[in-house]
């Protein structure tokens, strides 16, 4: 199966939060790719990345960054695919910064934010994303929803 979730992190010290939305992925059978891309370092390889992930059957991207976490918003700014922003603590706020980077996107360029270091919840809403468009994908997340009831 082709990969329909690319997740960027902007640095490989985020991969612990990386760890958290692909094994959440696998647990829901769905294919991702994972990249270290930086917008601050790599600007231009960001933007085609972005460019280039629909065409390469990508639906839904996922940016991982902390500090000023300008990662998702780069992604946001070449792509209408829908973006998932993951703040990560780290530094004098604790992660604060980052989230606010993530939610404060300027109007016609959206990013939706999950909570610092909440790869889990970023896989979840990937999932919701594509449920819409994959059955069997709405299935798997519909039982693991019904499982947090039965808890």
């Amino acid at each position: 199966m082709p990969a329909l979730v690319g997740i960027l992190s902007g640095s490989a010290s985020d991969k612990p939060v990386v760890d958290k939305i692909t094994s959440t992925l696998d647990e829901l059978g769905i294919a991702w790719e994972y990249s270290v891309l930086s917008a601050h370092r790599t600007p231009n390889k960001v933007a085609r990345y972005s460019k280039e992930a629909e065409g390469r059957g990508l639906a839904v991207l996922i940016g991982v960054a902390g500090l000023s976490a300008a990662l998702p918003g780069c992604l946001a700014a070449h792509t209408t695919l829908p973006i998932i922003g993951v703040p990560c603590d780290g530094g004098a706020l604790g992660g604060a910064d980052a989230l606010y980077s993530v939610a404060q996107m300027p109007p016609g360029i959206p990013v939706a934010a999950v909570g610092i270091n909440n790869g889990k919840n970023a896989a979840y809403l990937a999932a919701s994303i594509l449920s819409i468009s994959h059955p069997e994908i709405k299935a798997k997340l519909q039982a693991y929803r019904k499982s947090l009831g039965d808890e």
